[in-house]
C-alpha cells in the first residue's frame, strides 16, 4: 500500500497548527462520530458478565468527554421473538442498554436495516428504552413524522441539528400511522433532489448553526463510495449539511473536505462480533472528533480503532499503520490530505481543497 505522493509536506506542516486549534483556549463544541454499534449475539452473551464500560475499552473517555456523541445502532433491545424473515437479525437484552448509558452517547441513528429485525414490537421497545435512558435517537419512530423529525441540541450556544436516513429496507419506510424508518431511494435522481430540498428546509426551519446528517447507505465491504454517492454527498453539503456521517459498508472509506465541510463516506464498524475479512479488515474502524466554533469547523481528529473479543480499543502498531495508510490514500483520491501522528496514534484531516494524489494500488 502506498501513501500520498503529493500533499505529504503540507500535511506535516499543518499538524502543529491543527494541534493548536484542537487545544485552543476558546470553548468550542466537540463532536464524536463512530460507525456501527452492534451489541447483539456474542456481544450480548459475553457482556452479561462484564462491567458497563468493558466493551468500549480505552475509547470510553473519548466518548464521555464529547459535547455530542453519535453512532449507528445496529441492533434492537427487546424481549420480542417476532423475528422478521432476513439473513441477520440482531437484538440484545433490554438490560444491555446500560452500555450505551455508560458511554454517555448523546444520539443514535436508527435509520438502518436492523431497526425492525424483531418487528414493530422490537423497534418500539428500543425507542422506549432509549427515551427512558435519556439517549436521543433519529431516523426511526412510530410514524413518519417522528422518523423524519431529527433532533436539535444546543451546546455552548450552538444549535446543532441531527437527522438520520437510510437507503436500506424500503418496505420499512415509516408512514402516517406506520412505525418504521426514514428511507430514501438513493438510486433515484428525483428522490435525491427531493431529499436535498428537505435538508435545506430542515436547516432553515430549525435555524441551525451546525447540521449533521447520519446516513446508512450502500453495499457492504466496499472501500470506495460510488460516483453517485459522491455526487449526492456534494449535493447534500450544498443543500446545507455541514458534516455527513456515513456508515453501512463495515469498512472505513475515505474522507473528503468539500466546500469547508466534512464528508465521512463510511466510518466502519465500532463494536460488534462480525467475522473478519483478512484483506478488508472490517475489525478496524475510526472514532472521528470534530470541533467547531461560530459555525466553522476548526479541527478534525481521526482515531483508528480495532475490535477484539467484542471490545473496541484504539489501534496501535501495525494495525494503526495499516488503517492510517489506507485512509490517507483513499482520502487522497478525493483531494483531501490526512496527516499521521504516530506518537498520539491519530490522524488529522487537513482542511485544504484541490490537492492531487496518487491512487492506491
Amino acid at each position: 500500500m502506498r501513501s500520498c505522493v503529493v500533499g505529504g509536506m503540507i500535511a506535516i506542516m499543518v499538524l502543529n497548527f491543527c494541534n493548536y486549534l484542537c487545544a485552543g483556549q476558546v470553548k468550542e463544541v466537540s463532536l464524536v462520530l463512530v460507525g456501527d454499534i452492534m451489541l447483539g449475539r456474542l456481544v450480548d452473551k459475553m457482556s452479561l458478565d462484564v462491567s458497563d464500560e468493558f466493551i468500549w475499552g480505552d475509547t470510553i473517555s473519548l466518548l464521555r468527554n464529547a459535547d455530542i456523541s453519535l453512532g449507528n445502532l445496529e441492533n434492537v433491545f427487546t424481549k420480542s421473538s417476532e423475528k422478521v424473515a432476513k439473513v441477520f437479525n440482531f437484538k440484545a437484552q433490554p438490560s444491555q442498554i446500560r452500555f450505551l448509558k455508560s458511554a454517555h452517547f448523546t444520539v443514535l441513528n436508527m435509520a438502518n436495516n436492523h431497526s425492525l429485525d424483531f418487528s414493530v414490537t422490537g423497534l418500539l421497545e428500543t425507542v422506549s428504552l432509549l427515551d427512558d435512558a435519556g439517549i436521543l435517537h433519529v431516523g426511526a419512530g412510530k410514524n413518519a413524522e417522528l422518523a423524519r423529525a431529527g433532533t436539535v441540541i444546543t451546546r455552548h450556544g450552538c444549535r446543532v441539528g441531527i437527522l438520520g436516513v437510510t437507503d436500506n429496507e424500503p418496505c420499512w419506510d415509516a408512514g402516517k400511522n406506520k412505525p418504521g424508518i426514514f428511507y430514501i431511494n438513493t438510486a433515484n435522481a428525483h428522490a435525491r433532489s427531493k431529499f436535498c430540498s428537505f435538508v435545506a428546509e430542515f436547516k432553515k426551519k430549525h435555524k441551525l448553526d451546525m447540521f449533521i446528517l447520519s446516513i446508512h447507505w450502500g453495499p457492504n465491504m466496499r472501500l470506495r463510495p460510488s460516483k453517485v454517492f459522491r455526487r449526492f454527498a456534494h449535493q447534500l453539503i450544498d443543500a446545507g449539511v455541514d458534516i455527513l456521517h456515513g456508515h453501512s459498508a463495515h469498512v472505513v472509506q475515505g474522507m473528503e473536505w468539500y466546500h469547508n465541510r466534512l464528508i465521512c463516506y463510511d466510518t466502519g464498524d465500532f463494536v460488534d462480533d462480525y467475522a473478519i475479512d483478512p484483506e478488508l479488515r472490517n475489525d478496524l474502524g475510526v472514532l472521528v472528533r470534530v470541533s467547531w466554533q461560530n459555525k466553522s469547523i476548526k479541527c478534525i481528529e481521526i482515531i483508528p480503532t480495532i475490535i477484539k473479543n467484542c471490545q473496541v480499543n484504539k489501534a496501535t502498531g501495525e494495525d494503526f499503520k495499516f488503517l492510517s495508510q489506507r485512509l490517507q490514500n483513499l482520502s487522497g483520491e478525493f483531494g483531501t490530505a490526512v496527516a499521521i501522528d504516530q506518537i498520539k496514534h491519530r490522524l488529522l484531516l487537513v482542511r485544504t481543497e484541490g490537492l492531487t494524489f496518487a491512487r492506491e494500488n
